[in-house]
């Protein structure tokens, strides 16, 4: 384990080098999506391991995981059943959904003079507080998602949440991340048109990811 387990980096204090795991007791791996067009459904799934690679470049950082297809939950068991089925993730064919990672993109905070631009044009009600340049947590990371054997890519907007030790003395770090793709890509053909007009379950799905990972090694 290294003396220390955080380091700075552009304003941020970040993870030390090493392999961290995806700590089960805190994580959450869901998704939403529009039903007839007009209310969301939320689920997530049960089941899910990955595992971070932090770089001495944070920017050469990867990440691999793994979903337990089965364990998908929209707390309603007709509509779980029928989503672990052939018409969508057919989860006895195809048991897990994978995500790697294939390279990482920091987001700098706007430059401060472009923020005194809009904080100018703003009504006064909603003026805020700015963040120091350089400070930014915001990262998109590009990677490969995996789902009925399809492999696409896929690019989630990703916010470092901290760093640091908790009271077990594990050297830990939060994060949360989303993102959007059309499930029609990955042979998520199914659906029912509404005589109204448009479709049953919406095409595209919106990825909620969120956690901490531990140090592993």
């Amino acid at each position: 384990m290294p003396d220390a387990p955080t380091r700075t980096w552009n304003d941020l204090v970040i993870p030390a080098p090493g392999r961290y795991d995806l700590d089960e007791a805190h994580k959450r791996i869901g998704f939403l999506a529009m039903h007839m067009m007009v209310s969301p459904v939320r689920g997530e799934f049960g089941s899910g391991s990955a595992t971070i690679h932090v770089a001495e470049d944070p920017l050469d950082s990867w990440v691999t995981a793994t979903i337990d297809a089965a364990s998908i939950s929209t707390h309603l068991d007709d509509r779980d059943t029928h989503l672990r089925s052939p018409d969508f993730l057919d989860v006895e064919n195809f048991p897990t959904i994978e995500f790697r990672s294939r390279g990482i993109e920091w987001q700098p905070a706007p430059d401060p003079i472009f923020s005194w631009a809009m904080l100018k044009r703003s009504s006064p009600g909603r003026l805020g507080l700015q963040r120091e340049p350089g400070s930014s947590a915001k990262f998109v990371l590009h990677g490969d998602l995996t789902i009925r054997g399809v492999t696409r890519p896929v690019a989630l907007d990703a916010e470092f949440g901290g760093a640091g030790t908790d009271p077990y003395g594990r050297n830990i770090f939060g994060f949360s991340a989303t993102a959007e793709f059309e499930r029609e890509q990955f042979g998520l053909l199914w659906n029912v048109a509404l005589e109204t007009g448009g479709v049953l379950v919406a095409k595209k799905v919106r990825i909620e990811l969120a956690g901490e990972a531990i140090r592993a090694a």
